[in-house]
């Protein structure tokens, strides 16, 4: 009966241990540009909701 805590020559690696792709700063400019995009999305909603509260505004007659 072989030994199941037989150790081989190889190093163990796990079946998910993909090379990373991308570099940290490819990365982090990503996040930054999604990060702006949510930012400039909910100020966008904030201003139509400030906007909808007040909706008589006078009307100009010349």
């Amino acid at each position: 009966m072989p030994k199941d805590d037989a150790r081989s020559d190889q190093p163990v690696a796990a079946a998910n241990d993909n090379a990373p792709v991308l570099r940290a700063a490819e990365v982090d400019a990503a996040l930054t540009r999604i990060a702006e995009a949510i930012g400039r999305h909910i100020a966008r909603a904030h201003i139509r909701a400030l906007r909808a509260a007040n909706d008589n505004d006078p009307v100009d007659e010349d």
